[in-house]
């Protein structure tokens, strides 16, 4: 009697792969979502960060901060993602402050951290009210 090996795989090792995968990747996607908010948090930071620097030589040349949301320029009203929008509220009619707000759009809208805030002492905060210092420190700095 001759036995023929038979090449390839069975059913059950099949399954087996398909399962090992599918639990790698339930573990791998909120790592890579975490890593893809933070990334677009960045972004914010920094596009928080460029208006406030025009902000600054616009009251260095000017006197005072602008008061008027309309003076505010359309190139800084958003980041390069679209997944947030660069919000300026002047604090005041003498144009003594200002306080601008990252608003979170599309799927950025679900990261915990929500839209970041940024006024003319440097004090970052968060959008959402309440939000804990440990959540402040954590979503600026990371």
């Amino acid at each position: 009697m001759t036995h023929h090996r038979r090449s390839g795989f069975t059913l059950i090792e099949l399954l087996g792969v398909v399962a090992l995968l599918a639990i790698l990747a339930a573990l791998a996607l909120p790592n890579y979502q975490a890593h893809v908010q933070r990334g677009l948090r960045a972004e914010a930071r920094a596009g928080l960060l460029q208006a406030a620097h025009w902000l600054e030589r616009a009251a260095t040349a000017a006197g005072s901060y602008p008061v008027d949301a309309a003076d505010f320029p359309e190139s800084l009203r958003a980041v390069p993602s679209g997944r947030y929008r660069i919000v300026f509220e002047p604090a005041d009619a003498q144009g003594s402050g200002y306080t601008l707000t990252a608003l979170a759009l599309g799927s950025q809208a679900g990261d915990r951290c929500g839209g970041s805030t940024l006024d003319h002492a440097g004090v970052r905060g968060l959008a959402a009210a309440g939000a804990s210092d440990e959540l402040k420190a954590e979503c600026w700095n990371r």
